[in-house]
């Protein structure tokens, strides 16, 4: 059967895209890698940042904030379609079933956050946000989508005349191809790049890797953001400890006890003076002191009892905190309604770059980002769409004027066949993991990024080595991604944003530019 539609992925973004196509009598399926609920929207604590009917704060505070965040790099047009659409696709989400927390009055209740000028952060139980969410749109989609596939991992596009026409998936069974006449990627993250993440074990990248393979350009992949206040913990994911802490008073503190940053700065300053500070005293990890903050099991449930399970009380404890990887801001390069520059292929949520977070994503933009661009990619598709058209991030790939101007290269290849592939899978994605984290985590230079390059071969050729299982599929992809980020990285001879060079600590004009890469198909 071939579908209309078909979303890879199935959080915010791809969920939202798929109830409002099936609501439309769009023939729509889902693919997932794991249970339907179970992507890393679920584990969004801080909220979702938009101005609903607040006098003192407006769209135009809220966009100067992100563009801010962003460093120079996001596209005015995209950030503004975020803030001026978001406060309706709340609104649209409240009808659907979330449920926010409500003072007594019944209003909403509102938090401030890293970067934010206002407290504009709407929450669900505290810090359970993408919970509640992700619960919403599961119910949504078990009601109205044609076909869920869970358990599959997307391992390559079908792509015949330069045109997308599904994807291939490898499940516990084997490869398999489902068609659709459009694809959706809405694959999410890739912090499973890293040793220390906050992103669930799905998190491998899998729509950036499909589309570099692809020829499919994608962009800003060197801006990994890394959120300051994840607890040291063996846990992994790592607990978040939600910025809406520091957003009520949660100080951060070092080793003797002295503060040493503004805790409402945005995450890259944060993560680098943490980093900074780390590497002076040497070391692991720094403190968030919450012991000020009234009433903390009642506003904040969810973190009371993962603290609880931890042996941690906050009102007496201070909360051991290093920062984890957390969210790309960027992948594959699209337009404002989701189109990439391959006809029938769109992208949505973390997968994609549509500009707007630059190098440096703003708190609690990232659940409105996926219900914002979801809305318009949905449109786009229910009216035809099948193709790119030059607006936003796209202007300056197509070579037209207005955007930020681009570096277009070609991503560098590490040949699997260099490498004996006498290593597990399990073992190289660690290998990976540790070298990512050492190499290319918050602070870099050219010769640890080179240094992580061992470790991409050995994990293509472990890949290559035992490609008939999903985890080998899912190794491809993070070595892929990896790739791409090193050369990102690499080229970009400025600190900006969440991307910081140890030889070039300062940001250099001459680098207002948004690096694209594409691959080889």
């Amino acid at each position: 059967m071939t579908l209309d539609v078909l979303v890879v992925g199935s959080g915010v973004a791809g969920l939202s895209v798929a109830v409002r196509l099936a609501d439309a009598g769009v023939v729509v399926g889902v693919v997932t890698k794991a249970e339907l609920s179970e992507a890393t929207t679920r584990w969004a604590q801080g909220g979702v940042a938009a101005v609903l009917h607040d006098d003192e704060d407006s769209t135009d505070q809220h966009l100067a904030d992100t563009l801010a965040a962003g460093a120079g790099l996001c596209d005015v047009d995209a950030v503004r379609v975020l803030v001026d659409e978001g406060p309706s696709r709340v609104e649209e989400l409240i009808a659907l079933g979330a449920v926010f927390d409500r003072e007594a009055s019944g209003d909403l209740q509102r938090a401030r956050e890293g970067g934010h000028s206002h407290a504009r952060i709407l929450h669900a139980g505290g810090a359970a946000t993408g919970a509640e969410v992700e619960r919403a749109l599961v119910a949504a989609t078990r009601r109205s989508v044609h076909e869920i596939r869970e358990h599959a991992v997307a391992v390559d596009l079908l792509v015949e005349a330069g045109t997308c026409h599904g994807v291939a998936l490898r499940d516990a069974s084997g490869r398999h191809e489902l068609e659709a006449r459009r694809v959706v990627l809405a694959t999410g993250g890739a912090g499973q790049l890293f040793e220390v993440t906050t992103n669930p074990p799905a998190a491998t990248g899998d729509g950036v890797a499909l589309a570099l393979r692809a020829g499919v350009p994608v962009a800003d992949v060197e801006f990994m953001q890394f959120h300051p206040t994840a607890l040291h913990h063996p846990a992994m994911p790592r607990p978040l400890l939600s910025e809406a802490l520091r957003g009520h008073g949660a100080l951060l503190r070092d080793a003797s006890g002295e503060r040493f940053v503004d805790e409402l700065a945005p995450r890259d300053v944060v993560s680098r003076a943490m980093a900074a500070r780390m590497s002076r005293d040497d070391v692991s990890h720094l403190w968030l002191d919450a012991t000020g903050l009234d009433e903390f099991a009642a506003r904040f449930p969810t973190l009371s009892a993962s603290l609880s399970a931890a042996g941690l009380d906050p009102s007496v404890d201070w909360l051991p905190i290093a920062p984890a990887a957390h969210h790309l801001a960027g992948g594959v390069l699209t337009d404002l309604d989701g189109a990439t520059a391959m006809p029938g292929l769109f992208a949505v949520g973390e997968v994609a770059c549509t500009g707007v977070h630059g190098a440096n994503r703003l708190a609690s933009n990232s659940l409105l980002e996926g219900m914002v661009f979801a809305a318009r990619v949905s449109e786009a598709l229910e009216q035809g769409r099948d193709g790119a058209r030059p607006s936003g991030a796209m202007r300056a790939l197509l070579g037209e004027p207005g955007g930020v101007p681009t570096l277009v290269e070609s991503t560098s290849s590490v040949a699997a066949s260099d490498v004996a592939a006498a290593v597990t899978v399990g073992a190289a994605r660690h290998a990976l993991q540790r070298a990512m984290t050492r190499g290319a985590g918050v602070v870099r230079s050219a010769e640890s990024l080179h240094g992580v390059r061992a470790a991409v071969a050995v994990a293509k050729a472990a890949a290559a080595a035992d490609e008939s299982t999903p985890g080998a599929a899912e190794l491809a992809n993070l070595a892929t991604c990896a790739e791409a980020l090193l050369t990102s990285a690499s080229l970009r001879a400025e600190s900006r944003g969440c991307h910081v060079r140890e030889e070039f600590p300062d940001r250099d004009e001459a680098w207002r530019r948004r690096v694209v890469l594409v691959g080889a198909r």
